[in-house]
Formats: C-alpha cells, structure tokens, sequence
C-alpha cells in the first residue's frame, strides 16, 4: 500500500529530490484531491494528498523518481451556475508538470457533460483511458559551458520559426531527428541560421498542446500550437528522445547548441487561454481543479466564460495563483530551461483587468518587480479581439512591441498606395510617435513585413486573396489580407515580367526591414522565396504547405538577404539606440538625418503634407552616432544616401548638394538579383541616379 508522507507546499507540480517526489497542487474550491500514479502497464494507483497548506494540497512519495506517471482526480462542488466544475470521474494534468506523455484521445468522457444535454448535464465516465499523463522529470542537467548572450536589442535580428516545420525536410539533418527539438540543434540547421546572419530565433509555441477534435475529424492538425495545456511543459511530439521527461533534455541541448553558436531563443508563449474551451470544451487540466480561479467566467452568469481571445476562454489574471503560475512558467523556462526572451501572445488580453486594457494591470507590476524576467527580453503581440484590444505603442517601458503599423505603412508604400510617406518616414525611423514618449527606444519597435500568421512574402507578392480551402472551411477562415498585391498575375506564373516584379518586391521588402531602425523581424522562409500556395492561415497544416522546402530554395534571394543582414550589422547608422532629432550631429554642420525629394531638394512641410507618397530620398548621418547610454560618447559610421521608388516607372533621383556629401558609391541596388561586382563609376553632388520602377537604392559617401 502506497503512503505519501505530508511532504511541501512548495514548489508547486512535482519535485524529485533524488530520493523521492514532492507533489503539490493549488486548489480553494477542492474538499479532497487524488494523485493518480500509473505504472508501465497503464494501471491506476490512487492515494490522497494528505495535507492542504491555504489551498495547496501536497503530499510526498518516497522512491517515487523521474519517468512516473501520473495526474489527479479532484473532488469538491460541481456547481456550473457559480462557476465550479469539480468532477473527480476526470483526470487531470498538472498545471505545473514538466513533462507530458500521450495525446488526448478524443471521446466523450473526456468532456464533463453528456453530448446530448450539454447544458445540464454532469459525465460521470472516466476519463483516464482517454487522457495523457503528466511525467516527474530529471530537472539536472550539465549546462557548463553555457552563458546567457545578452545580445544587445538593437543588434538583434530575430528570426521566426517553427521547431517541426524548419527541420522536417531539411536534406542535412537525419531522418530521425527530423521535426525534433534535436533537428533544430543540428549542425547543418546552426549553420543555416548562422550563415543568414540571425542573432535569435522565435520559435512557435512549444508549451505542451492539443490537438482539437475538429481538426482531427478534417485530417488536420494544430500545427502552430496555440492551444497550450501545460505552461512548464515542452511539446513531446518535438522529442525524437521520447516522451518520459527526454523531451526537456533535449530542449535543453538545443538551446546549448543555439547558444553556443551565439543564437538566442525566444518563446512564443501562450497565457491567454488555454485548450480547455469554454463550458462545451473538455476537462483537461485546470477546469476541474478550479474553474473559478483559474479562468475569467461571465460575472453575471459564471456557467460561461470571458472570451477576448476567440479561443473560448480567457485566463483569470486576477488571481494571484493564476499570476503565480504565468510567473513560475516564465521563470522556469528562463533560468531552468535558459530560454532569452518571449514573445507574449494576444499580450493585450493579460492587462485586462476589469474589461479595459490597462497599462499598470497586475500583469505588468508582477513583470516589472521580478529580478529575472524583467531582465530579459519582452515582446507583446499588442492586440487582442476584445473590445479595445490594439494596444500597439501602449506597453510599459520594459516592453518591445509588434510593430503592426510598421507593417501595414510598409506595405501600403511597395504597393504605390497614395498617402503614406509621412508615416512611411516615421516607421523607417523607429515608430518615435508610438514610443519616444513612453522613455522607449527604436528597440521596442519589433519591426516586421510577414509573420506565422498571414501570408510568407512569396505569397504576399503573388496572390491578391487567401486560398485557404485546404483547411476545410470553405475559404471563410483567415483575415482577408488588403495590403497583398499579385505584381501582376495571381499565383504562380511562367511570365518572365511577373517573375522578375515580385522577385523585385521580395527584395523591396526585405531591405526596408533590415534598414529600418528598431528591431528586424523576418519570417522564416522569407529569405528563400517559401510559398504556402496563397494559404494565409496554415494553423492546421502539418505537412508539405507549411513545412520549409529546402529542395526549392531560392538561392539569389537566400544570398542576397544574408549580405543585407551583414550590411545592418555592419554600420552602427542603421542600429540607432536613440531617436533621430532632425539635428546637427555634434561637431558637424550636417543633421543626423535629412529628407529629400526627388530633385534633390530638402523636403518641406508643404510638401510633407502633400504627399510624394511613392519616391523618397533618406540622408543618415554616420559622422558622430550618439549613444544614449554613455554620456558624451559617439560611434563613427559611413552616411548613407537611401532612394526609394515605389512608382511603376523608371525615375532620375538627383543627388544633394554639400554639405550632404560631395561623392557618392552605390552599394545596394534591390533591382540587382546578384551585386554587380565592376567598380563603380563614383557619382558627384548633383548627378541624377536612375532608380528603376519599384526599387530601392543605397548609397555610401565617401570621402
């Protein structure tokens, strides 16, 4: 007979200390709760937590260790009406277990109500034969050698990727690493990642996660993972090591790897929900141990819940345990896990106090008083799909954003949209109207053109609509993507012209972003032409539409990205810590920046608000670069001459007179596919520069 000792309140989940197990577990609503321990044939042993310490029931098993098996049935009120939805026939996974193995198979027991009166009804089948188990872990591990990067924000270049999706028909990593947390640490996928030049990657969530009955039913599946169910968990089907606590090994030996080739790791995390649903969705986890606490339920009616994600449910951040376990989860994944930053999904729905979005939430106190996680690096996905939810430029000072203006203004320009050439300005330079004002710099803009969500940048120069009919919903699902433009034929096209436009905008696109102040986000895929076929939602698409196709890289493409992520990296100019003020560098008599029409005159206010909304010339000054940081320092960089031609026709740019500069070098030119290697004619003050219908040039002065 199985006896636990009364073991710790803390920390809560489960703890092996080498000799045994402290299990723990967060519950006010509970009257008793169950650990349920399974052997290696599958059987259930159920024993009583013996003690409750102010709601945390704990309980301690000797020789209990790493591979156990285990989850719990929790008693208490089931009283849908005030929110509690006890129901011990359940068993449930540990919110704060580290390890899970097995799949949630989809039947009814599974639910806490019978298919046919949802409403009123209470499903007393087990569960257990139906549910996966959450795992004890081995949490030591050799991590000598390893140090955190620390890579300053504004020489950071992330890169947004999916473990599986990068890996699964990579030709350099072996077949059975292929798709794994293994696959990523490869050699051959490092060397991918250094050879383009990225300082991070952000990877999709890898936080335990379900896939939904109604994918499967279609052939489908979650591919992206924005369902979590267990926050300190890592996904095993990324594990090629097994599902018995391996799978944190082995995340653990990809960041090394990362790291050790001075790549960070960002998470994609998400707290804003969970894959529990509302009250028609299953019991998995934290419904059964306690609703009430752990989510938002409807204030007048807490049968139903708060939904400001569109996923059904809406985490409690009310709650101080709920606010525990976001904290724990993040501090576990930084200082056990090594993890360097995360990107906050939905972020806007964790500041929901009440209803509105409120900058100085609990959320955010908790975030900033914290010795760790304010020390790393913060990024929100500042929107939600509440009322009130677009949040962009609205983060306390510790945070970075994504950046969607910047996005939208960017594209609005490569399209030849009228209109937009001050904003097009102000997102070149930083987004200062979004965050100057808030004692931010350039770095809380995440800049960027495509994302995981929508289109890759293939697609969103060759389709003018989504073509989504593979996920099974007849086109309906998906945002319709009004800043996508074809270049002149929907789709995939032979026409040589077409080709060679999009191919055009591609670079376009991709060179704005690494030269425009703030942070540089690419999509991963991006930099070889990746297409999903006009898919702009591939959620559900684990398979040959979203994974990478190595086969068919664009090669040009590939190389001439890198060369511009090396030109960034290279010249301190376009990696500013501060703002533009439109100034006199110290010790010279020329502005850190000018704006230029195409004539070669200054812009004025006039003409500012009169728009030239397609043709730009940008003059940055890299004489005496200030750095905010350390009084009275400067960095001395090259000044650069950027033109911009978004027009469908060919236009002569007439370079400034002094003092701007007196001689010029053309070293970027988005309308050569490969850098014309000859030596250039050297171009004087005055010279007209012919910049060809939607094209980007960038000059270097020389001296």
């Amino acid at each position: 007979m199985i006896k636990l000792w009364p073991g710790k309140p803390y920390p809560l989940g489960a703890t092996w200390d080498g000799v045994g197990t402290n299990f723990s577990l967060f519950s006010e609503v509970a009257t008793r709760v169950e650990l349920c321990l399974y052997d290696d044939a599958g059987n259930e042993t159920r024993v009583d937590l013996p003690e409750s310490t102010a709601f945390i029931w704990h309980g301690y098993l000797p020789n209990a260790g790493p591979g156990q098996r285990y989850g719990y049935r929790v008693h208490g009120p089931w009283e849908p009406e005030h929110g509690h939805r006890c129901n011990p026939a359940k068993l449930l996974l540990d919110p704060y277990g580290k390890a899970v193995e097995g799949e949630v198979k989809w039947n009814e027991a599974v639910f806490p109500y019978h298919f046919n009166d949802p409403e009123h009804s209470k499903n007393e089948d087990d569960s257990a034969p139906f549910m996966p188990r959450s795992v004890v872990i081995n949490p030591f591990f050799d991590w000598s050698g390893d140090r955190r990067l620390c890579t300053p924000w504004h020489q950071t270049i992330i890169y947004e990727t999916h473990v599986k999706g990068f890996t699964m028909r990579h030709p350099g990593i072996p077949e059975n690493l292929r798709g794994s947390y293994a696959g990523l640490a490869h050699p051959a996928a490092i060397r991918y990642l250094r050879q383009l030049g990225v300082t991070a990657v952000e990877v999709l969530p890898v936080h335990q996660f379900i896939h939904a009955n109604q994918l499967l039913e279609r052939g489908l599946r979650n591919y992206w993972g924005y369902d979590s169910i267990s926050f300190l968990a890592p996904h095993n089907e990324y594990a090629s090591s097994g599902q018995r606590g391996n799978q944190v090994m082995e995340f653990k030996q990809m960041v090394k790897a990362l790291h050790d080739e001075g790549i960070e790791v960002i998470l994609d995390v998400v707290y804003n929900h969970t894959s529990e649903g509302n009250h028609l969705g299953p019991m998995l986890s934290m419904k059964g141990i306690d609703n009430s606490a752990y989510y938002r339920t409807v204030a007048d009616d807490p049968r139903y819940y708060m939904d400001y994600t569109g996923t059904g449910n809406s985490l409690n951040m009310r709650h101080p345990h709920v606010l525990q376990l976001i904290m724990d989860s993040l501090r576990y994944w930084h200082l056990e896990m090594h993890v360097d930053g995360f990107r906050f999904d939905l972020a806007a729905t964790l500041a929901r106090e009440l209803h509105d979005v409120d900058r100085l939430s609990a959320f955010f106190d908790v975030i900033q008083q914290d010795p760790f996680i304010s020390q790393v690096k913060l990024i929100a996905e500042p929107w939600d799909v509440g009322e009130g939810g677009y949040q962009v430029g609205n983060f306390p000072p510790l945070w970075s954003e994504w950046n969607g203006k910047y996005r939208d203004v960017v594209r609005d320009f490569w399209r030849g949209t009228d209109q937009t050439l001050d904003d097009f300005a102000t997102r070149l330079t930083g987004s200062s109207d979004l965050y100057a004002t808030t004692g931010r710099a350039p770095s809380a803009s995440i800049n960027f053109i495509t994302a995981h969500d929508g289109f890759p940048l293939r697609d969103l120069v060759s389709y003018n609509g989504k073509h989504n009919e593979a996920n099974g919903e007849n086109n309906h699902d998906g945002a319709d993507d009004n800043r996508s433009w074809n270049c002149g034929a929907e789709g995939e096209t032979d026409d040589p012209a077409v080709n060679a436009l999009r191919a055009r905008q591609q670079r376009n696109f991709l060179t704005t972003l690494f030269l425009s102040q703030g942070v540089p986000m690419m999509l991963g895929g991006d930099e070889f032409g990746r297409t999903q076929h006009g898919n702009n939602n591939a959620y559900c698409q684990d398979n040959e539409i979203s994974w990478f196709d190595w086969e068919h890289m664009d090669d040009g493409l590939r190389a001439f990205v890198a060369r511009v992520i090396q030109f960034r990296k290279d010249h301190p100019v376009f990696q500013r810590r501060g703002w533009f003020h439109g100034r006199p560098l110290r010790g010279t008599d020329v502005s850190d920046i000018g704006w230029f029409k195409p004539d070669g005159e200054p812009m004025t206010d006039e003409d500012w608000q009169a728009g030239y909304a397609r043709t730009v010339g940008v003059f940055l000054n890299g004489e005496a670069i200030p750095t905010p940081d350390e009084r009275g320092q400067t960095i001395v960089d090259d000044s650069f001459y950027l033109l911009f031609n978004a027009h469908s026709d060919a236009l002569p740019f007439k370079l400034p007179t002094c003092p701007w500069g007196d001689r010029w070098e053309k070293v970027i030119d988005t309308n050569e596919p490969v850098p014309d290697l000859r030596e250039h004619d050297l171009l004087n003050a005055g010279d007209e520069v012919q910049v060809q219908s939607h094209s980007l040039i960038v000059l270097r002065r020389v001296e």
